[in-house]
């Protein structure tokens, strides 16, 4: 592998990462505001949208329309797909438990892969497939025995949920060349009105009104953002485990902020996990990289053509400050 490709694949392990720690923060936020569901969500969605919207100005400024309009066919999928897995998400854990959905949730390495090899042809090393075999053990010890007895319908949203990630994972790597910011942000607005006829209609003040901020900043509008751009430049199957990384970091926060002691199955699963992500990046990233098998369909494009969001390694200093910001 050339080493500017190396470096994109570094970067984008990095950014994905970071992703999977801000959206590891749910679980904190969602002790520490005192909200319905529904209703948590659609201020986390506006929030987090207006930071999305917000770094899309400073990085198009006159352009910013434009970068909405010229996101295309794929863009909007992304959006779709962000936004109907959201809901997903909310409703599955309406309908079953936790456990439910950390089990199902946990196969989006799986299906990430798998859509990846069958529709672009995406080959991933195989200590990558190791690791996600042994990061689904961890879970499986982390949740309650019993987790998959829970009632049907959760289950089945949750499996939508992951599946409709999987997709959209998939998209982002083929589509390499479009920014998706615009998309993540749309996604966010679209969230909010999938969610504001269940809310209540509080309109939050004083200090649950900074708290919401600070939810939809940093879980959402920074995790969207860093996930955006770190998931374009590794493969579909290597993001999905580290997205897992927030499996074992969400009971930590919990934990050191409201005193809530992890159990041990907990403790031994979460190892498990996180040693599985640390180590398969650090092989897969001293080894040659997985290869995609060449195509020559237009839904294949070059993975070094430009992007105004991720600054290319092999593109001078001065390029890169030129840019549109």
């Amino acid at each position: 592998m050339q080493d500017g490709q190396l470096a994109q694949a570094r970067y984008g392990s990095v950014l994905v990462a970071a992703a999977a720690v801000a959206f590891s923060t749910t679980g904190y936020f969602t002790r520490l505001i005192r909200l319905d569901v529904p209703t948590l969500l659609f201020w986390q969605g506006i929030f987090g949208g207006l930071l999305m919207l917000g770094c899309i100005s400073l990085m198009y400024r006159g352009e910013t329309i434009t970068a909405f309009r010229t996101m295309g066919r794929s863009g909007i999928a992304i959006a779709i797909l962000m936004a109907l897995a959201t809901v997903c998400y909310v409703v599955a854990l309406r309908l079953t438990t936790v456990a439910d959905v950390m089990s199902i949730a946990a196969t989006g390495p799986f299906l990430s892969g798998g859509l990846a090899w069958l529709l672009i042809g995406e080959k991933e090393h195989w200590t990558t497939i190791v690791a996600s075999v042994f990061a689904l053990i961890g879970v499986v010890v982390m949740v309650e025995p019993g987790a998959l007895g829970g009632h049907i319908a959760g289950a089945a949203m949750a499996f939508a949920m992951t599946f409709t990630l999987a997709v959209m994972l998939v998209i982002m790597r083929v589509k390499k060349s479009v920014s998706m910011l615009p998309a993540s942000c749309l996604s966010a607005f679209l969230s909010s009105l999938m969610m504001w006829p269940a809310s209540s209609g509080v309109i939050p003040s004083g200090g649950m009104l900074g708290e919401l901020v600070l939810f939809g900043i940093v879980q959402f509008g920074l995790g969207q953002i860093l996930f955006t751009i770190g998931a374009r430049l590794i493969p579909a199957l290597r993001t999905s485990l580290l997205n897992r990384l927030q499996t074992v970091l969400g009971p930590m926060w919990v934990w050191l902020a409201f005193g809530e002691i992890p159990r041990t199955n907990t403790l031994v699963g979460g190892t498990l996990v996180l040693a599985s992500a640390i180590t398969a990046t650090l092989i897969t990233q001293s080894l040659r990289p997985p290869t995609t098998l060449p195509r020559s369909s237009p839904l294949a494009p070059n993975p070094l053509a430009p992007n105004p969001l991720t600054p290319n390694p092999l593109t001078p200093r001065l390029a890169r400050d030129e840019a549109p910001r």
